[in-house]
């Protein structure tokens, strides 16, 4: 039978969704023959715009009515089409449970079930913004990926993000690779064929971030966290720069950390005009986010700004930005951001125009042993103490500091999210934060919360996708229970079996307690962040765990060896435990040292674990993120 598309709106997204549907057709159903794409007409497969399906364009309204030959596949969006048209696929079979073709799932179909579907996406946003070690065809990946999964944002943080690449090409854990050059000019053209493959897909692009208290006033925070000299500075620029202990220079010798005098006008001045400059030359962003430095209690100490709170002059800076969008006509939306020492609200000044805003909640500080479901704590949001303030500690002090701030805001808020930055590696069967994870995203609507960007890695898919999965999935649809999504990724990834793999994976979880690894069960801090002797008999269970269930996964690859009709995803599953037998192992080791206090013992045991695992990002890039990994492994040693 030959299959016909039709294009109802020619926007570009929705052509591409109708070239993605033409080939998943002949990936399930290899002999159909070429289903033929048509740009008029209301023959076959219609994809467009409905008229009657509306709400922002942030909000995501499906619509699928298809027989086996056709009908219609609809949204209220270009972007929502594509994601419609992958969803319609989900409901033929299809899933994706990580980046690149050994995650996706294709069914081999003889015809087209009928298909009968509407849904409008539980929260507005949804997405990820880069961070670990990235190259270039993995960023391409991780973009081909978000809509797949249902979410509709991706955000480039930095205007050239220069460091996230480095931490890739320089190979810090692996001495077998000499380290390779890459330029700023290289990184800034990557970012570009980012953003290029994003509007493609019409996706949301939140742009920038850190970085506009440096670059405007002509200081380079291109190296991002790497240090400068005070002789860096230009003449003209010091003047600009916050004052702390009467004097005005780096903080910390990082450009990229350092604040601006925020109450001298002129400085505010520059920084509006930089930033609608850039607005009228990137009029691809949907979102462009403005931060301050990336540090805490180092803001301006002159008389004129001891007058206000610090986001009374933050919340001026976001006025005056609006005052010169406004002039130049730019209907550039604006992203201020609760983090640091912006958690404290406002006391004077209020947003203008709040229609051009969006306020991002980024709790770095809260405990991953909580959730969003916590009641938050307005007992403990302090008066703000120029540079003198503690951070919130754990999640319900962070939501009393949300709830203050929405008592001066009410529009759009959502989360700037770390479950992904090194959070993930502390749950090394990856079960307990998953179940996390699904809570907080439960508990956003409770707090008046549209949604998450996640600050983490594009290859978190380690040992597999789920965490990422139960994080796509219940954004889009918060009412489906866990179980079933542990049910959909498990025996779409491991077959007929997966309840071996999901239940070695959740006693690994177990032995192996999260917080603790975390570092927030210390029975002594003095003696470090993971002495707790109390817990050596369960993580000695770790090498056990491995031991048994080693002989298990080799079974079951040779199985798929021998198999004529072997399924590719399922396979790469099975492997990646079989590297992860290694790998709980050798971090069993580490821990075990670890928790009892023996320094060298946990020193010998982490110099093992870049050496065994560097073979697996070369073999499997997309899925295991060696730079971060270590990082994060390494923080375990005390």
């Amino acid at each position: 039978m030959s299959y016909t598309i039709t294009v109802k709106t020619l926007h570009p997204a929705v052509i591409f969704a109708a070239d993605e549907l033409k080939k998943y057709f002949r990936m399930m159903m290899p002999r159909c023959g070429d289903p033929t794409v048509a740009y008029s007409g209301e023959e076959g497969f219609c994809l467009g715009v409905a008229d009657d399906l509306t709400g922002r364009d942030t909000d995501d309204i499906l619509r699928i009515e298809t027989t086996s030959c056709g009908g219609s596949i609809e949204a209220n969006t270009p972007r929502g089409v594509l994601l419609a048209v992958y969803q319609y696929l989900r409901e033929l079979g299809c899933n994706w449970l990580f980046p690149g073709p050994d995650g996706e799932v294709i069914p081999t179909l003889t015809q087209l079930k009928p298909v009968s579907y509407s849904h409008t996406a539980s929260y507005r946003y949804r997405g990820q913004c880069n961070e670990g070690s990235e190259t270039q065809p993995l960023m391409m990946d991780a973009i081909t990926f978000t809509p797949k999964t249902g979410m509709n944002t991706f955000m480039l943080e930095f205007d050239v993000p220069r460091s996230y690449y480095v931490k890739a090409y320089r190979h810090s854990y692996d001495t077998s690779y000499p380290a390779e050059p890459l330029s700023s000019e290289t990184v800034l053209q990557w970012k570009r064929e980012c953003e290029a493959e994003i509007a493609r897909r019409g996706l949301l692009f939140h742009d920038m971030g850190h970085g506009w208290t440096a670059e405007p006033f002509g200081l380079d925070s291109s190296g991002q966290w790497t240090r400068s000299e005070d002789s860096d500075i230009p003449d003209t620029a010091r003047q600009y720069l916050a004052q702390l202990s009467g004097v005005r220079t780096f903080y910390g010798g990082v450009a990229l950390n350092t604040n601006i005098c925020m109450s001298n006008p002129e400085a505010r001045e520059i920084m509006a005009a930089y930033i609608a400059d850039y607005a009228a030359v990137q009029t691809n962003v949907d979102f462009l986010h403005i931060w301050l430095a990336d540090a805490s209690n180092n803001h301006c100490e002159c008389e004129k700004c001891a007058e206000k709170v610090m986001t009374d002059w933050y919340v001026m800076l976001m006025n005056d930005i609006d005052r010169h969008l406004t002039a130049r006509g730019l209907p550039t939306r604006i992203v201020f951001i609760s983090y640091v020492d912006t958690l404290w609200p406002p006391k004077t000044e209020e947003i203008k125009n709040p229609d051009r805003f969006t306020l991002l909640f980024a709790p770095i500080t809260r405990l991953y042993s909580e959730t969003y479901e916590t009641p938050a704590d307005r007992d403990a949001v302090t008066p703000y103490t120029c540079n003198h303030n503690r951070m919130p500690q754990g999640m319900a002090e962070n939501l009393g500091y949300l709830q203050a701030w929405q008592e001066h805001w009410s529009g759009d808020c959502f989360c700037y999210e770390y479950h992904f930055w090194m959070a993930h590696y502390c749950d090394l069967g990856g079960l307990t934060l998953s179940r996390l994870l699904y809570d907080d995203i439960r508990g956003l609507r409770q707090n008046n919360l549209q949604g998450i960007v996640e600050d983490g890695s594009q290859r978190a898919f380690w040992p597999n996708g789920f965490l990422f999965y139960v994080y796509a999935r219940t954004l889009y649809d918060r009412e489906i229970p866990y179980e079933t999504l542990l049910e959909e990724y498990f025996t779409a990834g491991y077959g007929e079996d997966w309840k071996i793999a999901a239940e070695y994976l959740q006693e690994v979880s177990d032995s192996a307690d999260f917080g603790f690894v975390k570092g927030e069960r210390s029975a002594d801090p003095a003696k470090g962040r993971h002495y707790n002797p109390e817990l050596l008999p369960s993580l000695q269970q770790l090498a056990k765990l491995a031991d048994d269930f080693r002989p298990v996964v080799e079974e079951k690859l040779e199985a798929y060896r021998q198999s004529g009709k072997m399924n590719r995803c399922e396979y790469v599953h099975w492997d990646l435990l079989r590297w992860h037998t290694d790998w709980v192992k050798l971090c069993g080791e580490l821990l075990c040292c670890a928790c009892v206090g023996d320094a060298e013992g946990a020193d010998a045991a982490f110099a093992k674990i870049p050496v065994a695992m560097r073979e697996l990002v070369h073999l499997r890039p997309d899925i295991y993120d060696h730079e971060l990994c270590c990082t994060a492994v390494n923080q375990w040693r005390r």
